[in-house]
């Protein structure tokens, strides 16, 4: 027995398997074409190809820099062909020599220096305290101290000095005082200056004091380093900071002098090493080179700078990096794959036609060529290439011929595609781009062609616009402005100009369906609708009924009206040769009580597929001529169907079928639904709002429940919006009139004297008398 855990558990991964089918089934792509294909593959090749020939527009190589010498004048401009970074050496060494110029010179604290000192100066001590110690001796005394002295330290002390050493007070603390002084002094560094330290930071010096394995440094400013020349200032102010007697003060230069030596001493190794790491730690200074600016500029003086931008131009173009060349591949093939996303049905909502992929194709083929074939000319200058395109142009074209949507993406991708390739410089990318969105926009709402003059001369603004910030941009010359605005507004007028031409040739060459040709084929006076009017007039007046519906429906769902009224207009033109055969033209007499029902069934069909056929031959655009075809779709005609069946056993249904498809669009279905109501409200004896309204509900769920709106995207909401406009259009067309009573003169005449004459009344009607009914 199955449990209820069982069956929820099988439901679940039947979800699943759904879900993820459906999952994997979006990641496939649709059914490939393979012209569309092949063309779209051969513009991405076509486009790499002119890409990767061109030299760049300035025809700069590696052997053209023979022709430039510094101090001579250049005859012709020299325009970097992509953006180029270069070390400036120059700069860079400058750079190094000023950082070298701040490191302070190396000078090492020497221990063993101070060692010998302090061990002569205590010596020194020892002796004289010896002295100290014992009671005075007199002159003999003082004799035999300076005999010892002299003996010991020869020459190293006065006569004087001596004197007052043995002679003051606190002659036992002098060594001690001598000591303190020595001490400090040694600790901050007697320097040895040597010649060529101006090479160094003239500011500090560093000190390296080494104590075993560890190492400590210390910046010194040269204004406080002492010297043997400044010992004797130092010794005197440290006795004097420390406070010592002045007994000591007076002689402790003299006492002190002899056992000083410099023990810091410039180290040539530790400063080149530390020179050494300040140079690896200078940044080389790079420069970078724009794409399309003049390196060098004719009539100008050639400078060192100049040279040095050519010589990296010169290498460039040597260097021949294959790592450039696949990634401009790489982000080409990004670019193209970026466009067949975006020109998919996915985001279109709508599959391109093979003629409409081939437009695409030639347009940007030729767009992104043209941009590479005016950058190659060196005469242009700063001149941006952007304004020798006429992209407005490019934008337009599909915005008429396809849909607003892939016009967006061409005003986006390509301006990007050229400056990829190197034909815009990021100027001419800013113009460029200006000019398709400025397009895009003035083509809203457009529809006639002279509106398209009109769009011209708004580009025409917008590129003023675009070129005026690109020059302030640049701080360029005033001289500039007019030329450049001229150019800009004339970019614009000729496009829309190149577009009136144009568009006429590529409507009929892609069978396209633009608002222009549809408000021509609306036109009652065209000759296959006076055909139809003097051939058939109630098909006519019923395709002019059933038009009038379609395009009141598709205001309200916001499907195209006018495709709806055209293609209602054109939808029974197969009727017009065999008009006596159909209720709406037939007076008291009718054909078909002659013949059976299954011949019947076959004139009544043939009239989609004579339709289609006359469209063809007047190259209606498709989407009409699919109207054409699916007005009725597969429908069964019922009556002659139902006729059949009473006189014959056996009766194939399919051969009171029409012959067409279910509509596959919401145009389409809309004219399918009005030619459905037009024909069967005639029946309706007093046609009411509630009588409407309920017939027109039935017509549209039967055309419903037998599939004919399955492939139609219209939605529940949409039909309900349908019938709600078909029913006030009807209401509108049907309407109550008042019935006029009979005139009698005579029995007027005499109620006219039987009639007392009324009182004067001061009544005013607005339009001049009392209204009357319509």
């Amino acid at each position: 027995m199955i449990t209820k855990e069982h069956d929820n558990e099988k439901i679940m991964k039947k979800n699943d398997n759904d879900f993820g089918g459906r999952f994997l089934n979006s990641l496939k792509p649709s059914k490939l074409r393979t012209g569309p294909l092949l063309a779209s593959i051969g513009a991405f090749l076509f486009c790499l190809t002119v890409t990767s020939l061109s030299r760049g527009y300035n025809h700069f190589g590696a052997e053209d820099i023979q022709e430039f010498e510094v101090g001579r004048v250049a005859d012709r401009d020299i325009t970097a062909e992509q953006s180029v970074s270069y070390v400036d050496e120059e700069a860079t060494g400058h750079s190094r020599a000023s950082r070298e110029k701040q490191v302070p010179a190396v000078f090492i604290y020497s221990l063993q220096t101070n060692e010998k000192i302090i061990e002569e100066y205590n010596r020194f001590a020892a002796v004289s305290s010896s002295f100290f110690a014992e009671p005075a001796r007199g002159q003999g005394s003082f004799n035999y101290f300076r005999s010892a002295l002299e003996s010991q330290f020869p020459g190293s002390f006065s006569l004087s000095v001596l004197e007052a050493l043995y002679n003051a007070p606190d002659r036992e603390q002098m060594g001690e005082y001598g000591s303190a002084v020595l001490g400090q002094l040694l600790e901050a560094g007697i320097f040895a200056l040597p010649p060529g330290l101006e090479a160094y930071n003239p500011e500090v010096a560093e000190l390296l004091h080494n104590y075993g394995p560890r190492t400590e440094r210390e910046q010194v400013r040269y204004d406080r380093i002492t010297t043997m020349d400044k010992a004797g200032d130092a010794i005197t102010r440290l006795a004097e900071e420390n406070e010592f007697p002045f007994s000591f003060t007076s002689i402790a230069v003299s006492l002190l002098m002899p056992f000083l030596a410099e023990n810091v001493f410039f180290s040539p190794e530790d400063t080149e090493q530390r020179i050494a790491e300040a140079r690896s730690k200078v940044e080389p200074v790079v420069k970078h080179i724009e794409r399309g600016k003049k390196v060098i500029r004719k009539g100008f003086i050639i400078t060192d700078e100049d040279m040095a931008r050519l010589k990296a131009l010169s290498l460039t173009a040597r260097s021949q990096d294959p790592q450039s060349f696949i990634g401009r591949i790489l982000v080409f093939l990004l670019l193209y794959a970026l466009f067949g996303f975006l020109a998919g049905q996915r985001f279109l909502n709508q599959q391109l036609a093979a003629r409409e992929v081939y437009l695409l194709c030639i347009l940007a083929a030729a767009y992104i060529a043209g941009s590479v074939f005016i950058r190659n000319f060196s005469f242009i200058g700063d001149f941006p290439a952007a304004l020798c395109l006429p992209t407005a142009l490019v934008v337009m074209l599909p915005y008429i011929l396809i849909n607003s949507r892939i016009a967006v993406i061409m005003a986006l991708v390509l301006p990007l595609a050229s400056f990829l390739a190197g034909a815009f410089d990021t100027q001419s990318y800013i113009f460029a781009l200006t000019s398709g969105i400025a397009a895009v926009h003035t083509l809203r709402g457009a529809e006639r062609r002279i509106d398209l003059v009109k769009a011209g001369l708004v580009i025409g603004a917008a590129n003023c616009i675009a070129i005026l910030a690109v020059l302030l941009s640049l701080r360029s010359p005033l001289e500039n402005y007019p030329g450049f605005l001229f150019w800009a507004a004339f970019n614009g007028v000729v496009s829309g100009i190149l577009l009136l031409g144009f568009l006429p040739w590529l409507e009929y060459a892609l069978n396209a369906v633009t608002t222009f040709r549809l408000i021509e084929l609306a036109d009652l006076n065209s000759p296959i609708l006076k055909r139809l009017f003097s051939a058939a007039p109630g098909t006519y007046s019923h395709s002019l009924m059933v038009a009038t519906l379609a395009e009141a429906a598709c205001q309200e769902i916001g499907a195209n009206p006018l495709l709806a009224r055209v293609g209602a207009y054109y939808h029974d033109i197969g009727k017009i040769d065999n008009p006596d055969y159909f209720v709406e033209n037939q007076t008291a007499y009718n054909k078909h009580d002659n013949i059976a029902p299954r011949l019947s069934a076959t004139v009544i069909r043939s009239h989609v597929k004579l339709g289609v056929e006359k469209a063809r031959h007047l190259s209606l655009p498709q989407k009409v001529i699919d109207i054409i075809a699916e007005h009725h779709g597969n429908s069964v005609i019922s009556w002659f169907y139902h006729e059949a069946l009473k006189r014959e056993n056996l009766v194939n249904q399919e051969d009171f079928s029409y012959p067409g498809t279910p509509p596959r669009s919401r145009e389409s279905a809309v004219v399918m639904l009005a030619d459905v109501t037009e024909a069967a409200v005639r029946t309706l004896e007093k046609p009411s709002v509630t009588r409407l309204e309920k017939y027109i509900q039935e017509l549209i769920m039967g055309k419903f429940e037998h599939g004919q709106l399955s492939e139609s995207e219209l939605t529940f909401r949409e039909l309900e919006t349908i019938k709600k406009a078909f029913v006030r259009v009807l209401a509108g067309h049907y309407h109550a009139r008042i019935e006029y009573p009979k005139i009698n003169k005579e029995k007027d005449a005499k109620d006219a004297r039987e009639t007392p004459e009324p009182k004067q009344e001061q009544v005013s009607h607005k339009n001049g008398g009392p209204h009357e009914p319509r």
